[in-house]
């Protein structure tokens, strides 16, 4: 056999019968993916006893979630902390379709994931048998289509080996998202009798193609512009140390989107903020260019979403605009651009910085620095902040600016931090400022999917074995729906630290109704004792009422502990958060360059 670091016949099988669940696990175990995600259920049974076996022999093994939407999410973030691919699985019938919305939220994100889901036995399809969800049914394979880069039912078990290989490669194409084979359980359970014959290291290879011709274009723009910016998408990221540092060789200053700002250092001092959802006004006015001073702006790694945007707002999406991206799919909504170079952004962006270094030293080409509008000070530039009085206030309640300005201090340096979606967006997005690159900083925006946080924070956490702290901000709307999946951190003796904005209310809602002029209503959850409620969960509670208590919170020693502790944390719910731009999105349509 050709494969490296497998495990011969007799120590992958504790039976004489080696089953086609035993030949996936087996895969799995050769990409080192350490836990498939999911609940278990009759149908993908065997998966389940093939994990066992797999356990017991010190290799990938089950994690149970809660509700198998959690096991997405922890899914999405083990792919996130790894760089590999995450998996779920979930039984037929109601267990596929609660997976279906983690499902969706990787797909919006372009998170690699695995995805297993079973069917009924074959000879069962289409006879109303329990939970049957073959295409003659409800068809699982057909709701997949939608939100999966790779979908198939594996209708023979001879298919199962080809779909596997074809599903973990599209994992990782460009753009990454989920894969999805639906496998019946009869499947799952044939005799197989062979071990993986591939070079498994292969399937998730990233390729480094670029347009030179587009290159070389963007170098002559460099070299006749005298003033250039960037603005950062979330698809910087294996390049944003080079782009920092061609920002610096050009003087350009550079904003970023509300996902792109966990690429950056945030008190560089040619940062100018957030432009988009809960952003900066200082990006606003950079690339307003009131002044006509902007030559170019070089947008990079960037979907040019709505939320990214201000709504695909004219002040970035025009004519000066240089589009560069790995992904042909987010040159759609740039069509009105000057120029789009499509490639490996880290080649790109060495070449670039190759060109431009020998341009200053050979020619003495320069390009002029921008007013310093925007001083960096060692706590945060504090000068980006639309309230920063907010941002050191010590009323009570607690100012949610207060709580999330001293997060970004009091956090050591590489905790992960998991924001759910809701107020903690924007207060996170605006408040929360950070000297890392290194991506430390998560949101999921592109489906929105409230409860996300909770479990990706769980599969980070999981991902590092305890090596990196792991933070999870969430409101006590999604609080409640997916409160059970701090059990699993329990159970897995994760010191992950978890806070709720407890306000009472379901606080975008609330706010957003207020700023549009809508009908007040709906937003009401009612004061709930967190602390309370994960205490009679097993899990430490701390509850958090004044700016007093939230310093004296030992975060380092949370950190040491073997399980997780909720921060319930009482804030202020009448502060307006930054989010006017969302409410007039809702208000209107508009379309690129528009």
């Amino acid at each position: 056999m050709m494969i490296q670091d497998a495990l011969n016949m007799e120590e992958l099988i504790d039976k004489d019968v080696l089953t086609y669940a035993d030949l996936l696990v087996a895969y799995l175990n050769q990409l080192k993916v350490d836990y498939v995600f999911g609940v278990p259920g009759g149908a993908i049974e065997p998966l389940f006893d093939a994990l066992a076996r797999s356990e017991r022999r010190g290799g990938v093994r089950a994690i149970v979630a809660r509700h198998e939407a959690g096991a997405a999410f922890m899914a999405d973030g083990y792919a996130r902390e790894t760089g590999r691919p995450g998996v779920c699985c979930a039984t037929t019938g109601p267990g596929a379709t609660n997976l279906l919305t983690g499902v969706a939220s990787a797909y919006a994100d372009n998170v690699p994931m695995l995805v297993i889901t079973a069917q009924t036995p074959l000879p069962k399809f289409g006879r109303r048998a329990l939970q049957d969800s073959s295409c003659s049914a409800i068809d699982i394979v057909g709701m997949f289509r939608h939100c999966t880069r790779y979908n198939s039912l594996v209708s023979h078990h001879e298919q199962l080996e080809n779909k596997l290989i074809a599903a973990i490669m599209a994992t990782s194409r460009v753009p990454a998202g989920p894969s999805h084979i639906s496998i019946p359980s009869d499947v799952l359970r044939a005799e197989a009798g062979f071990l993986p014959n591939v070079r498994t290291e292969l399937l998730t290879q990233q390729f480094s193609l670029s347009d030179k011709t587009a290159l070389q274009r963007l170098l002559q723009e460099l070299s006749q512009a005298k003033r250039v910016a960037f603005f950062l998408g979330d698809g910087c990221k294996e390049a944003s140390e080079q782009i920092m540092k061609l920002a610096e060789l050009l003087n350009a200053p550079f904003v970023t989107g509300p996902m792109g700002k966990r690429w950056v250092n945030e008190i560089h001092p040619l940062y100018r903020g957030v432009f988009g959802f809960a952003g900066h006004q200082s990006a606003r006015e950079l690339l307003q260019d009131n002044e006509g001073k902007l030559d170019l702006v070089l947008a990079v790694g960037a979907a040019l979403g709505e939320l990214g945007t201000s709504g695909w707002d004219d002040d970035l999406i025009n004519h000066k605009l240089i589009h560069i991206d790995s992904s042909v799919e987010h040159f759609t909504r740039s069509p009105m651009a000057k120029l789009h170079v499509c490639g490996y952004l880290p080649v790109i962006f060495q070449k670039l910085i190759d060109e431009i270094s020998e341009a200053k030293r050979k020619w003495g080409k320069d390009w002029p620095a921008f007013a310093a509008v925007v001083p960096a000070n060692c706590n945060g530039s504090f000068s980006l902040l639309q309230d920063p009085e907010a941002a050191t206030n010590n009323s009570i309640p607690l100012k949610p600016q207060r709580l999330f300005t001293y997060l970004s201090k009091a956090l050591p340096q590489g905790t992960r931090l998991f924001v759910d979606a809701g107020n903690a967006w924007s207060w996170s997005v605006h408040y929360y400022q950070r000297p890392e690159y290194q991506g430390h900083y998560h949101i999921a925006m592109g489906l929105g999917a409230m409860a996300w946080a909770i479990s990706a924070a769980i599969g980070s956490a999981l991902a590092s074995k305890g090596a990196q702290p792991h933070v999870c901000v969430t409101g006590d709307g999604s609080y409640l729906m997916s409160a059970q999946e701090i059990t699993v951190a329990l159970q897995q003796q994760l010191p992950l630290v978890l806070i709720v904005l407890n306000d009472g209310v379901l606080g975008m809602v609330m706010h957003g109704q207020r700023l549009g002029g809508a009908e007040q209503t709906g937003y009401q959850l009612g004061r709930v004792n967190y602390a309370a409620l994960a205490n009679a969960l097993g899990v430490d509670a701390i509850r958090i009422e004044t700016p007093l208590q939230l310093e004296a919170v030992d975060f380092a020693a949370l950190f040491r502990k073997k399980g997780p502790t909720l921060l319930d944390v009482r804030i202020d719910a009448e502060e307006v958060p930054p989010m006017a731009d969302r409410v007039k999105g809702l208000k209107g349509s508009a379309t690129p360059g528009g």
